[in-house]
């Protein structure tokens, strides 16, 4: 399908280019911005500006103006010529030679810039791979050598950067990147002059017809083919696009995307490079030059310059889309991008890719209607318009104009065919909902949202109550008598519910419910409307709704109250009063409320707990008065009434018992006498009439919880009394008195219960319980010294913080030249503290006599390096009353060791020598051979020397020498080895 996509416009005629000489020829022409250089026959370039116009009528003409001109010297015509902007240069091909000139004054360039010679043919690499802007990339053809050589073109300096062989003589040349497209005599070939890879293509004869090699796009190329083909190939040496069918004669070629331009002998062709198609044709004799430059095309005749003006691209892009060539339409908009200002493009592609959508849409390709929807921002309204009623009545929406599209609505569109109807709903329902949850809506949600209620509910579609559910903007006046009319009442509900109208929703979910209208929506609408009762915040809408929900259910209905959210109880805006007044006719709704607000929600006032009390007593009488009564229904009930005695203590107990009567109901009445401080009564209860004795021990664990461990224990020996009350059941009752003392000897006082038990009882009976005892008052003394112990332990600290602070060797020793000597001195007088400290540890150990003596010896000498040596001697003499030490020993500590607490090695103990004591002996472990230690801690070497007295006395002498900077052969103390 042609389309008239060029004009052929004059640029420079012959006047003003050569005058009056008739033998003078061009022979090649560049084009920079709005310059434009002309090389002849005669060895001269020219200079023009050209400057477009459009006229008011759309038509664009060239007027040009010569700058000045330049013969280069030589007797050859100019074969060549590159503009290098970058650089303000012109390279200049001529008489075999590439010489640099000026651009603006046309002078060649000659400081420090050599000539090239010898050359055939030259191109400039549009995509360069030397990432310096200010330098050019160009690839020349030897005209002596079977080479292309690649020089890199500065300001100031032309330098060779590669040299390549070719298997035969090149005669035209193209670069892009590393790779070059060469015309060989014949054959083309793609060669990468970095790896010397090298693709051949296809061949020809260069001697029949001229080969045109021409750089169209990155890695891509067009060549000249036999067979009158333009070929595209790509630097991998694949063809992405298919041939396009050309004059036999083509002696040029040139891009203007999407369009392939050739010129021959009599015309110049234009083909489109998206289907391959002949567009046009104009008729232009003597043409020679055909070149596009930065998106224009320039031709020249020997002896004139011409444009090829592209025709207005919205009317091309109109042309096609009316020929619905939609691919072709957008790819031309596309390829026109950089020609036109940022704005106007986005507007006009905005409104082709509407327009290209709307055509889809007809076609029924609704996934690339869509996508160009979406791309070209489309109002969505203009598609809604398309379906009938849809939009809401009270729209001001007016569809575009000029149009989008022809379509007058949708039945114009399908032509009364339904299928296609309901394709393109269930298309527009896909759409809006994308365009709901973008920003696509912004402005027109009401329109949006309501048309896909409409949608929804006509197609009964299951995302109808999401959309309603959520965030929406549906007219209330166009939408319910939609819903009404697709008979969609829960829906209708819940849109009146989102506006505020939760009066009107209830009164249409209570319809269906109770059968006056037909909607299946939801099979459990009745607890849905209990749930939303428990929410509603309209405190009027609840009392009007309750009486309906507790007649169809109790138990269901009084979660209208259960279920409250906590803010609004905060806020009182439901009394519980209210609600507990309100439920009177409803017994079980009101014992289940009173269970919501004393056993969930632990409600601190007397008034619930007393009635939740009474309503269980209540019904535990009318169940025991039952003949028979339902057993499983009493234990339950009874069950319920115990864990209310017994975890609440707000409610009135007198009040209870008296309603309780002469019920057998001993297990209750002796909670209620628990809770009136009557534990003995309680306890006779369970004991004499119950004869429960689990349940009594129960009892007193559950009455003393949280009371103490006196209270505890009285509990217990008022249990005991009763089971060693005279009169009792004898044996029996002195089983459970055993039981009673070995399973809770902690609970007794051993004194008081051995003074009450009878004399005859035998002493294994009760070994359990007595041993329980004496371990446990033990226990407790020995803990009781312990804290005595640490707590003069950590004064000992104190005050040797305070010793510290005071220091006896006065300020002639803080005049060390090493301050570390006032740090040893210190961390001495600490241990020191911790040996006098021994007298805590032998008294937790049951020693009952120790004696510490302490003395100090500190002498610094302040060398380089330092060496420090301070001595502390103490003597301890302990003796044991009540065993040996020598068994204490072997029978090791119980718990913990206080020795081992005393003396944990401190972190100026280091590499691996420690003073752990463990079982009353110092074991202390030096290194191999050498005592070392880190340049920056003093290290202590604690050695004890154990003296056998009497087996009640034992001396411990413990000397500290602590050393810095040194290291001591292990020999010079020679007792650390006898002690591992």
């Amino acid at each position: 399908m042609s389309v008239k996509a060029f004009e052929l416009v004059p640029a420079v005629g012959r006047e003003l280019l050569m005058g009056d000489k008739a033998l003078v020829n061009i022979e090649c022409i560049e084009c920079c911005g709005k310059h434009l250089y002309v090389g002849t026959n005669d060895c001269f370039i020219y200079h023009f500006i050209l400057e477009e116009s459009t006229s008011t009528k759309g038509k664009v003409t060239y007027s040009s103006q010569k700058l000045l001109h330049k013969h280069l010297g030589l007797k050859k015509p100019v074969s060549e010529l590159r503009a290098v902007s970058a650089l303000e240069r012109l390279i200049v091909l001529c008489d075999s030679t590439v010489l640099v000139v000026d651009m603006a004054n046309l002078e060649p360039v000659t400081s420090g810039v050599a000539r090239i010679k010898g050359v055939l043919a030259f191109c400039v690499n549009e995509n360069p791979v030397n990432g310096d802007p200010f330098c050019v990339e160009i690839g020349i053809i030897s005209a002596k050598r079977r080479t292309v050589q690649i020089y890199l073109v500065y300001e100031d300096r032309v330098q060779m950067a590669k040299e390549v062989s070719t298997p035969e003589q090149p005669c035209a040349i193209s670069l892009d990147g590393y790779f070059l497209c060469l015309a060989l005599s014949t054959q083309y070939i793609i060669l990468n002059y970095s790896t010397g890879a090298s693709q051949d293509l296809f061949p020809y004869d260069s001697q029949e017809k001229k080969p045109i090699v021409k750089r169209i796009g990155r890695e891509e190329f067009l060549l000249a083919a036999p067979g009158g083909l333009g070929m595209f190939a790509t630097a991998e040496g694949i063809s992405q696009r298919a041939p396009v069918s050309w004059s036999e004669s083509v002696i040029a070629a040139a891009v203007c995307f999407p369009y392939v331009v050739a010129l021959d002998q009599g015309f110049i062709t234009v083909h489109s490079m998206l289907d391959q198609q002949l567009k046009q044709t104009l008729s232009f004799r003597d043409g020679i030059i055909l070149q596009d430059f930065e998106g224009k095309v320039a031709l020249t005749s020997t002896k004139a310059v011409y444009m090829l003006v592209p025709l207005p691209l919205e009317k091309q892009i109109q042309d096609l889309l009316a020929g619905r060539r939609v691919e072709e339409a957008l790819v031309l908009t596309e390829g026109a991008r950089s020609n036109i200002p940022k704005e106007k493009f986005q507007v006009m592609h905005r409104r082709i890719l509407q327009q290209a959508g709307f055509i889809l849409f007809g076609q029924l390709q609704f996934s690339e209607a869509k996508e160009h929807f979406r791309r070209g921002q489309l109002d969505v309204r203009e598609l809604i318009s398309l379906y009938p009623l849809l939009l809401p009545a009270g729209s001001s929406f007016t569809r575009s104009h000029p149009p989008l599209h022809d379509f007058a609505d949708l039945n114009h569109l399908a032509q009364g065919d339904q299928g296609k109807v309901q394709c393109c709903k269930r298309f527009l329902i896909s759409y809006l909902r994308e365009v709901r949850s973008s920003d696509g809506s912004n402005g027109w949600r009401q329109d949006v949202d309501t048309a896909l209620l409409k949608l929804y509910a006509e197609a009964n579609h299951e995302s109808l109550l999401d959309l309603l559910a959520s965030d929406n903007a549906c007219l209330l006046p166009d939408s319910a008598p939609w819903l009404e009319k697709h008979c969609k009442y829960f829906a209708l509900g819940l849109l009146y519910h989102y506006n505020g109208q939760d009066d009107a929703a209830l009164q249409v979910w209570v319809r269906i419910v109770d059968g006056e209208l037909q909607d299946s929506t939801r099979s459990d609408l009745y607890e849905y409307i209990v749930d939303f009762l428990s929410f509603c915040p309209n405190l009027a809408v609840v009392w009007k709704y309750a009486d309906w929900a507790l007649n169809r259910s109790t138990k269901v209905g009084v979660q209208i109250f259960t279920r409250r959210p906590v803010e609004e109880e905060q806020l009182g805006k439901m009394n519980p009063d209210d609600v507990v007044k309100y439920l009177q006719k409803y017994s079980q709704a009101l014992v289940l409320y009173l269970e919501h607000l004393v056993l969930e929600k632990r409600v601190q006032k007397e008034r619930f707990h007393t009635q939740l009390a009474t309503l269980y007593l209540d019904r535990v009488l009318s169940l025991l008065a039952a003949s028979p009564p339902p057993v499983e229904e009493v234990t339950e009930a009874r069950r319920r009434l115990q864990l209310l005695l017994r975890e609440s203590s707000l409610y009135r107990v007198q009040c209870l018992l008296d309603k309780m009567g002469e019920a057998e109901l001993l297990q209750e009445r002796a909670t209620l006498h628990g809770k009136l401080e009557e534990h003995k009564e309680a306890l006779h209860i369970l004991v004499r009439r119950l004869k429960d004795a689990s349940a009594a021990e129960g009892y007193c664990v559950w009455a003393s919880a949280s009371r103490g461990s006196a209270y505890r224990q009285r509990l217990f020996h008022l249990l005991l009394g009763l089971y060693l009350e005279p009169g009792s059941a004898g044996d029996v009752q002195a089983v459970l008195a055993v039981d009673l003392l070995n399973r809770h000897a902690d609970a007794f006082d051993a004194v008081a219960v051995l003074q009450v038990l009878p004399e005859g009882w035998s002493l294994q009976l009760l070994r359990p319980f007595l041993s329980r005892a004496l371990r446990e008052t033990m226990h407790g003394r020995r803990t009781a010294q312990l804290a005595l112990g640490l707590a003069r332990s950590e004064n000992l600290l104190l005050h040797h913080d305070r010793v510290s602070a005071s220091s006896p060797l006065g300020s002639g020793f803080q005049s060390c030249i090493h301050s570390e000597c006032a740090q040893f001195y210190s961390h001495f007088l600490l241990m020191s503290h911790r040996l006098v400290s021994i007298v805590q540890v032998c008294e937790m150990a049951s020693v009952s006599l120790c004696v510490c003596v302490c003395v100090r010896v500190c002498v610094c000498v302040c060398v380089c390096p330092c060496v420090c040596v301070c001595m502390c001697v103490c003597v301890c003499v302990c003796h044991s009353q009540k065993q040996s030490i020598t068994e204490m020993e072997s029978s090791g500590p119980r718990s913990m060791n206080p020795a081992k607490v005393l003396f944990q090695p401190t972190s100026s103990i280091l590499c691996d020598c420690h003073s752990l004591y463990s079982n009353w002996l110092v074991d202390a472990k030096p290194c191999s051979g050498f005592v070392r230690f880190g340049p920056e801690l003093p290290l202590s070497v604690m050695i004890a020397f154990v003296s056998n007295f009497p087996s009640t006395v034992r001396l411990y002498l413990f000397v500290c020498l602590p050393v810095q900077w040194i290291g001591i052969p292990s020999k010079v103390f020679p007792g650390l080895r006898s002690l591992q």
